[in-house]
């Protein structure tokens, strides 16, 4: 009898081994996952405070990882990641802004379709000790970025690549949240000039509203301006704002990588009307001085400043702006509203811009590096962690309609599920100047529009293919 209980014993303990439970390497692989790591993460915006409550909740399940937060001047953000990346010193996770994922896309990794890590499990019925555990994770995918982030965000950080001759759809970034371009007005100006809410729509109101609100001295000179309109570099994200123009106005920006804001959809043929040659009209009419909307020009101060001053009735801009606003002129009497739109459009357009969280190709904690974005940006939780200390409109589906009542984001959250942005090439900064110069050429009218639009085209079209 005794035998026969030690022959059990040994059977169940072979079998125990050969099952996998207690084997040694797959202990020793999960030991060494289980190893001290830092994870180096940089951005140009907010402080390590933004996100010690998403790193506490991180580490309480991965001990072993070390979240080394940093953040970078604005100024001097992109010069340092692209130096330290070239020297191998460079993060392993970064920011970038949205149109910026294809330029940096041979300097980041996607997302792996699963993640291989450790956990710390507790073991044990009587005796509890701490053993380490491989746990496989699927990460999000693609129809999965499509339910639970907003349209703008499968546009801009999912890219087609080429693997074993096949095409396929990869993730490289996701973003912690979204803004969008607003309008934000001087509510004592407006109510001087008699106008009781904001316009709507770009068209007559809209036009009589800026008539109102602009004011010149007797030498003809601006003391007061409705709209910054008319300008380039002394408006804020002027080519943001004509973009949304075209679009709004049924320009097609990009085509099958060909930019064709310049070209006269087939729709539109028939009238012979060319959206976004308008838009660039529309938006230059307020900067000429022959026109009755005439309130702008290149001698004003910067749109920001000149709105805080309280000499500026409207000024179009995002989130990050009110601070800034509010940091310069705490007593001024300012809202934020929805951004005007084309009258009788079946469709509403707004503006994305925004940042997204991507991972270095040199990192040497690629699964834990994404692992860390993962759970910081599809966990509604740990998004409104962020969301809530920042100030910022979400870019999840789930957490729009909690912001939309918000009184200070509320108007830029509402927007998001319109938001659109469009890829501006390898350059981006590059095509935003190539937009700005076709405004300073429409400005000085020494060419027609129809060439200066097709200019503007084809140095945005020279940033694709480099």
């Amino acid at each position: 009898m005794h035998k026969t209980k030690i022959v059990i014993i040994v059977l169940v303990a072979v079998g125990l081994l050969s099952s996998g439970f207690g084997c040694k390497s797959v202990d020793k692989e999960a030991q060494q996952k289980m190893e001290p790591i830092t994870i180096d993460y940089w951005r140009p915006f907010d402080s390590a405070d933004a996100f010690q409550e998403i790193i506490n909740k991180y580490n309480k399940i991965h001990p072993n990882i070390t979240i080394n937060y940093r953040k970078i001047r604005y100024d001097e953000y992109e010069e340092k990641l692209i130096n330290a990346m070239a020297e191998d010193r460079g993060p392993d996770i970064f920011s970038i802004q949205n149109t910026w994922v294809k330029k940096y896309q041979n300097k980041i990794t996607p997302l792996p379709e699963k993640l291989d890590l450790a956990y710390p499990v507790e073991k044990g019925a009587i005796k509890k000790r701490t053993v380490p555990t491989l746990k496989i994770k699927n990460t999000i995918t693609l129809k999965g970025l499509k339910e639970k982030f907003v349209d703008a965000v499968y546009h801009d950080v999912v890219i087609k690549v080429k693997n074993n001759d096949q095409e396929e759809n990869k993730i490289y970034g996701l973003p912690l949240y979204m803004d969008t371009l607003a309008m934000f007005y001087n509510r004592d100006l407006l109510n001087n000039a008699g106008i009781a809410t904001p316009p709507k729509y770009w068209n007559r109101e809209f036009q009589e509203a800026v008539k109102k609100l602009s004011k010149q001295d007797r030498k003809g000179r601006l003391i007061q301006s409705g709209v910054a309109l008319g300008g380039s570099e002394n408006i804020q994200r002027s080519s943001d704002i004509l973009s949304l123009l075209m679009m709004q106005n049924g320009a097609i920006m990009m085509e099958d990588q060909n930019v064709s804001f310049h070209i006269v959809p087939s729709y539109l043929e028939k009238q012979n009307y060319n959206p976004g040659l308008e838009a660039l009209r529309f938006y230059t009419d307020f900067s000429n001085p022959a026109k009755e909307v005439y309130c702008w020009n290149n001698t004003l101060d910067n749109s920001l400043n000149l709105f805080a001053q309280g000499k500026l009735a409207i000024i179009f801009g995002y989130s990050y702006h009110v601070p800034m606003i509010k940091a310069q002129s705490p007593k001024l009497n300012f809202s934020v509203t929805n951004m005007p739109q084309i009258e009788k459009s079946s469709q509403k357009i707004n503006y994305a811009n925004y940042w997204v969280e991507v991972v270095s190709q040199k990192s040497k904690h690629v699964q834990e590096a994404w692992d860390f974005i993962h759970f910081a940006t599809t966990n509604p939780e740990m998004a409104k962690t962020y969301l809530e200390k920042t100030k910022k409109p979400t870019a999840l589906r789930s957490l729009v309609n909690e912001q939309i009542s918000d009184i200070d984001i509320g108007t830029f959250a509402e927007q998001i599920l319109t938001a659109k942005s469009w890829y501006k090439g390898t350059r981006p900064l590059a095509a935003e100047k190539a937009i700005k110069n076709m405004i300073d050429s429409a400005n000085k009218k020494n060419k027609k529009l129809k060439e200066i639009i097709q200019t503007g085209a084809n140095r945005v079209q020279q940033t694709i293919y480099e």
